[in-house]
């Protein structure tokens, strides 16, 4: 009985949901562990309120998973472009009045509920799945600049310059995103250079308007000085230097209560603390795993369309994934980014979740056409051949 509910509810690809669940199990662990002294001097010694919250983001992140895993992806060809003209204003607002937090502006406050909306979340998973839709759509004409590069170019460009006002790594990460899935679409190389030209000047004047110009600066500068090693990278040095090859085990970390945001930007280091370089080297296969299993659905896709979809939106996350754990142990400047899967927040978990039922679906429905043309097969073979 178990088994036939999975097989109806759960679809797509088993071992992708197998490690959704994984990434889950270790979110709870490590942001429950992180989060431990922060709730009991806020609330009041209520060490579980963050503990709860989480799960029930998690919860809320996975039913938003199942339920865009239900629906056929080809669907998703059609919202891309309505949700990127929503994101627009969104973007706008979030720069202009939106709710300033850790000295930027990124955050829509929606009222009655009282909880922050990151329009940047919705652009990115929008901007991906058009680039995937235009580029499946002009396959046999990608080198008719006027039907490929045209409106890629302006979506690009825009969507970038507007993340970049207030979040300047979420939009050199979107940006690379899609060079790579232009790339991947046969997009001829002289167009990807027209692209990355206008988008970095575009992008690089929007960044100098926006409120992350010194920030930026700032990182980029402390990374390149050796002699002197920021506050948050010193802290994570330590704990990934005192977690050893085991860890000091589950709820035993020490940087917790010195490292900043350990919970999301910071959140690689605990895992080392806590679970050593064995427990690292598991979430960083986990991360490998999941790009494999979307790079399987991208191989069996039988439309351009789901192949790019699920291309661009694995890339995406599992992009992110590395550059956060880059620069919990210093290979590259802080950027903020959250850990996909693993770090608390709320609108994060929530696309990480449409995203990978997106991924999902691509799967679920190339599947039923592959047994639907297999079981037609069957039937024709059964048929006499004097009949």
């Amino acid at each position: 009985m178990v088994k036939q509910w999975l097989q109806k509810n759960l679809q797509g690809d088993p071992v992708l949901w197998g490690i959704v669940l994984m990434f889950s199990l270790i979110s709870v662990a490590v942001v429950y562990s992180a989060t431990g002294t922060l709730a009991y001097k806020s609330f009041d010694g209520n060490t579980e309120y963050f503990l709860v919250k989480h799960t029930s983001l998690i919860l809320i992140g996975l039913a938003f998973m199942w339920a865009a895993h239900k629906i056929n992806y080809r669907y998703y060809s059609r919202l891309s472009l309505v949700a990127l003209i929503l994101s627009v204003p969104l973007l706008l607002f979030a720069f202009i009045w939106g709710s300033n937090i850790n000295d930027a502006s990124r955050w829509i406050t929606i009222p009655v509920i009282n909880q922050t909306f990151q329009p940047s979340d919705l652009a990115k998973l929008a901007l991906i799945s058009y680039l995937a839709s235009m580029l499946a759509k002009v396959q046999l004409q990608v080198k008719d600049w006027k039907k490929t590069l045209v409106p890629m170019l302006i979506w690009t460009v825009a969507i970038c310059a507007l993340i970049a006002l207030t979040n300047t790594s979420t939009a050199i990460l979107l940006f690379a995103t899609c060079m790579l899935l232009m790339f991947i679409g046969r997009v001829p190389f002289k167009y990807l250079m027209t692209v990355f030209i206008i988008v970095i000047i575009v992008g690089g004047g929007a960044l100098a308007a926006g409120q992350r110009l010194g920030t930026a600066v700032s990182r980029v500068e402390a990374f390149l000085d050796d002699s002197e090693t920021p506050f948050q990278l010193e802290q994570s040095y330590i704990a990934i230097a005192t977690g050893g090859v085991v860890g000091k085990g589950p709820g035993n970390s020490h940087q917790r209560d010195i490292l900043p945001h350990p919970y999301s930007d910071f959140i690689f280091a605990i895992i080392i603390e806590e679970y050593g370089l064995w427990g690292g080297a598991a979430v960083l296969f986990l991360y490998l795993a999941l790009l494999y299993r979307g790079m399987v659905t991208v191989v069996n896709s039988t439309g351009a369309f789901g192949g790019l979809l699920s291309a661009g939106l694995s890339f995406s996350l599992v992009i992110q994934g590395m550059i956060n754990m880059g620069v919990a142990v210093g290979l590259g400047p802080i950027t903020g980014l959250p850990l996909p899967l693993l770090s608390m927040g709320g609108t994060s978990l929530i696309f990480t979740g449409i995203s990978l039922g997106i991924i999902l679906s691509v799967s679920r429905t190339d599947r039923e056409i592959t047994r639907a043309v297999v079981g037609k097969n069957d039937i024709n073979a059964k048929i006499p051949a004097h009949a």
